[in-house]
């Protein structure tokens, strides 16, 4: 079971040109189906047979999940990586039926993600310094986080080429290495612009640190060629690519800032960006590319319709209102 996993999970690499990120995913949520197929049979995980895996042991898995306090969403998601690697198995002919075909999808709570309105969203925007480097570059995060919905992987991963002030247009890598064209706003090229100012003194001192330090190891030891790597829009402060958990880390700030609300993170943003398209009009289709979605339904879960915009489509529609 473990060397079939393993080929899975480079299938999934190699094949269907999955992220780090999903294959991580997979392998996480395979390997606790492993471990409790192990308990379940009292046996070792590297004893785990694939005829193991069944109907039944995977109603099990998904009942024992559900008494451990996992979610819905969770336990869904975990079937979905049961369902891909079986079907793999039965590709591959290492099983002849598929074993999760007949087990029920968990029906997933329907909570609205949280967000901030248009004011809350203007307040935030106006909270890091201006007066510095690192304030400039926070601002100009949120800016473009609220003017294309970029997922915090992908905002991430932008490169400094992947911007164009002149046409205010970002070019997005997003899952699947799909790449999508997300236009933003004025007052984010204006960020933008600001922050380039700084970008490039601190990442020609990175890179001429990161030279000394490579000539320095040169002379101990070879040492292997590198691809170039592309350079990173947004810069810590030694010069490096910020990581997700900083980005996550410094709007989480700004918001406890400027606002009492909890549960805002990257993600919040995105979500308050569809949320005000649709409010202002916006087409879902229109979002859905936006926001990169492959289906229209994914879309219509990251956006929702308020009771104050229900009351006043009744009083324009209905002929008594």
């Amino acid at each position: 079971m473990k060397q079939l996993l393993g080929d899975f999970l480079e299938h999934l690499r190699l094949n269907e040109n999955a992220s780090l990120h999903t294959v991580r995913a997979y392998e996480s949520d395979l390997s606790q189906l492993l471990a409790f197929l192990a308990a379940a049979g009292g046996r070792r995980r590297v004893d785990v047979a694939v005829e193991a895996i069944d109907r039944l042991t995977i109603r099990a898995f998904l009942g024992d999940l559900h008494a451990r306090g996992n979610s819905r969403a969770s336990a869904a998601r975990k079937l979905a990586a049961i369902r891909t690697f079986a079907r793999y198995l039965r590709r591959e002919g290492v099983i002849d039926g598929d074993p999760a075909a007949m087990v029920g999808t968990p029906k997933r709570e329907q909570r609205l993600p949280a967000h901030l309105g248009e004011a809350e969203m203007a307040r935030l925007l106006e909270v890091p310094d201006g007066t510095t480097p690192l304030g400039r570059r926070d601002r100009a995060i949120l800016e473009l986080f609220y003017a294309s919905g970029l997922r915090l992987s992908e905002l991430v991963g932008l490169g400094i080429e992947d911007v164009n002030l002149s046409t205010r247009v970002v070019r997005v890598l997003g899952k699947g290495n799909k790449q999508r064209l997300v236009p933003f706003n004025r007052k984010t090229e204006e960020a933008l612009r600001a922050w380039m100012k700084d970008w490039y003194p601190v990442r020609a001192e990175a890179v001429a640190s990161a030279a000394q330090a490579g000539r320095a190891s040169a002379k101990s030891k070879p040492v292997r060629r590198r691809p170039p790597q592309r350079d990173p829009l947004f810069l810590n402060y030694q010069g490096g690519r910020l990581s997700t958990r900083s980005v996550d880390r410094l709007v989480r700030k700004y918001v406890a800032a400027c606002s009492t609300r909890f549960g805002i993170s990257p993600h919040a943003l995105r979500h308050s960006f569809a949320t005000h398209l649709l409010e202002r009009g916006a087409d879902l289709r229109a979002i859905q590319e936006l926001l990169g979605h492959t289906r229209l339904s994914t879309t219509q879960r990251y956006t929702h319709v308020n009771s104050a915009q229900i009351l006043e489509a009744y009083r324009k529609a209905h002929p008594k209102a």
